[in-house]
């Protein structure tokens, strides 16, 4: 993770009993579950200096965890699962589903969702009648499983990731053995928020796993800022109506000018005189919108509340 630079990495088959977080060192922190030390098991690797960020963890099964983070004011939820594989009961699976889409139905619409998974199931290369879930480059042919992803995409306005960017076959394969070359691992992301990638592919030479090759994707998360309008603090110049205040700023104002009523050939630098001498003498306002104390207490209720009584 430090080589490539990977912030936040999903892990599947981790096959550690438990429910904790722990140091792995180089400073990189691991979020995992696991109820049996032989199968299984899920987790999510943060870089340390964004564990801080942590809001909530969800440990839903051995097959299914999610961590929200807000970074810089956007909510981050990130989905690590592990699928049944294809000779597993119909049981199993619809447990699977099941705990996935509760876990997507219980994170609000206005936040990210990103899901690295060992899904066990090809989507299948081209994506005709499948084109708003899914690009054109996955590899060779879709099975019920992978069939299964798709459905769920549909279901829950999600984008496989992995397949938008065209990419060697050597770089969309994310599982070898033998002469099986094959694409199980995805990333997906909400529709919506698919612009914020803007590349995602397998990591050649990297032996994280066996048999399973590591799918990175670059995104940046786009915060929107809140405008906050700028009040100018203005000298009380209305101050020169009162004879001692126009005594006094007169009195000041030939003491910086030297007893010169303008200085020489220099406008600019008697016009600025005169404002600093302003601003000393008279003050200048807070710079805060003033509140009209007459009708602070004014509101829709009361609004409604009146109109309510006038037509009784």
């Amino acid at each position: 993770m430090e080589r490539r630079k990977v912030d936040i990495l999903c892990v599947q088959e981790t096959r550690w009993k438990g429910s904790k977080a722990r140091s792995i060192g180089a400073g990189f922190k691991l979020f995992y579950y696991g109820v049996d030390s032989k199968r299984n098991g899920v987790g999510v690797v943060l870089k340390e200096e964004f564990v801080r960020n942590v809001l909530e963890v969800k440990r839903v099964s051995d097959r299914v965890m999610s961590l929200k983070l807000e970074i810089e004011g956007v909510m981050l939820n990130v989905v690590s699962d592990y699928a049944p594989q294809v000779g597993c009961e119909l049981e199993e699976k619809e447990r699977f589903w099941s705990e996935l889409d509760d876990v997507m139905e219980s994170i609000p619409t206005g936040e990210r969702v990103v899901i690295g998974a060992d899904f066990n199931g090809h989507v299948g290369e081209g994506n005709t009648g499948d084109e708003e879930v899914m690009g054109k480059f996955g590899v060779k042919e879709r099975n019920l499983e992978g069939q299964m992803v798709v459905d769920f995409a549909k279901r829950m306005d999600m984008a496989v990731v992995n397949t938008y960017f065209q990419k060697r076959e050597e770089h969309r394969v994310t599982y070898k053995s033998g002469g099986r070359r094959t694409q199980v691992d995805y990333i997906l992301c909400r529709r919506g928020n698919l612009k914020e990638i803007s590349d995602c592919k397998v990591v050649v030479g990297e032996s994280v796993a066996r048999q399973h090759r590591m799918v990175v994707c670059r995104m940046t998360l786009m915060v929107c800022k809140t405008k906050t309008s700028k009040i100018e603090k203005k000298t009380k110049w209305w101050k020169l109506k009162k004879e001692e205040c126009c005594e006094e700023f007169g009195q000041k104002l030939r003491q910086a000018l030297g007893g010169q009523v303008v200085l020489p050939d220099d406008w600019e630098t008697t016009a600025e005189v005169i404002r600093e001498t302003g601003r000393k003498v008279l003050g200048v306002s807070s710079g805060r919108r003033k509140e009209d104390k007459e009708t602070w207490w004014w509101n829709e209720e009361v609004q409604d509340s009146m109109q309510s009584y006038s037509t009784e």
